[in-house]
């Protein structure tokens, strides 16, 4: 088998870290899979001659060449941010990636790498998704795309988004899987301290470092809800508190927030369920009861739907990463 050739697209300000962790990673599954496994041919490279890495790290580049796939690192960007103008200065990378795609060839983004694809024109009428905490930035940013902001891995038509950071590891043993065969992936995976298993971002969202939406008027009724997590939810009740009607509260709500009361009392009794089973050793009825289901099977239910894990599992993870 001929080696796979990748070439990792270093450009101004990209993380150093993120330009050489896939690489890195696929130098140790040739070293699983033995001298007669399949090679893997990973280069940086670059439009210009000299690249500085986010912190001022110089970054030795080659020219760009043809290879099967092209990863593109990602950057520094807080929400809020202008992207339009962190990207202007990007035109070449961008052109590069255009250019590659149009090859027919893979692309890959790492993080928030999947903005300067979208500049490109790769995740129109895509799938795709970024790091949880920008990615309704990329929706607004990018309408044409279909954001998965619970994903860590999307490929769709030869177009691979990852989300945050540690998700090009993800990525790297997918590729590592397909090209060298699972058992070196796994192997590689143990050998690295890297989770072959993951599925969902969802766990590791901080809804507290999320842009808050809402007026006065949604925020006064969500700060309600997350004081009575553990009450039974009474649409008209809560109505009557605010001195609304039903269809009045829903409607503000939803024209401020994008959602229903229901759905963010939902979303903040399992931000404090994750917090429950994660510093004590309250049995899931009790952490149940707590954010108010008297039902565990109706709470686990909602639990997984929201973080991709039972309850138990969720806990029983969050444990083996804590040793």
């Amino acid at each position: 088998m001929s080696a796979l050739r990748i070439g990792v697209l270093a450009y101004p300000g990209c993380f150093a870290s993120e330009v050489f962790g896939v690489p890195d990673l696929l130098t140790m599954a040739s070293h699983v899979a033995g001298p007669d496994g399949p090679a893997y041919e990973a280069s940086v490279v670059s439009p210009r001659r000299r690249v500085r890495a986010a912190g001022g790290a110089a970054l030795a580049v080659s020219p760009l060449r043809a290879c099967d796939v092209l990863v593109v690192p990602g950057f520094a960007l807080r929400p809020g941010l202008d992207i339009r103008e962190r990207l202007a200065p990007l035109a070449p990378e961008i052109a590069a990636v255009r250019a590659h795609a149009a090859e027919g060839r893979a692309v890959v983004s790492i993080c928030v790498g999947a903005f300067l694809l979208a500049e490109a024109g790769l995740l129109d009428g895509r799938r795709a998704t970024t790091a949880w905490l920008l990615a309704d930035e990329l929706a607004r940013h990018c309408p044409a795309a279909d954001v998965r902001a619970e994903r860590l891995v999307v490929t769709d038509r030869g177009v691979t988004t990852t989300a945050a950071f540690s998700a090009m590891y993800d990525f790297a043993l997918e590729l590592i899987a397909r090209h060298s065969g699972a058992e070196v992936a796994r192997t590689t995976a143990r050998v690295a301290l890297v989770d072959h298993a993951r599925a969902s971002q969802t766990p590791y969202v901080d809804a507290r470092l999320l842009p808050q939406p809402g007026n006065d008027f949604s925020r006064r009724v969500m700060r309600w809800l997350d004081q009575h997590l553990d009450a039974r939810y009474d649409l008209a009740a809560l109505a009557d508190t605010f001195h609304v009607s039903t269809r009045t509260l829903l409607r503000r709500f939803a024209d401020e927030t994008g959602r229903s009361p229901l759905a963010h009392l939902q979303a903040s009794r399992v931000r404090r369920a994750r917090h429950l089973l994660e510093t004590t050793d309250r049995t899931v009825a009790r952490v149940a009861a707590a954010v108010g289901y008297r039902d565990p099977g109706t709470f686990a239910v909602l639990f997984a739907k929201h973080t991709g894990q039972r309850p138990r599992d969720y806990r029983a993870a969050f444990r083996r990463a804590a040793r």
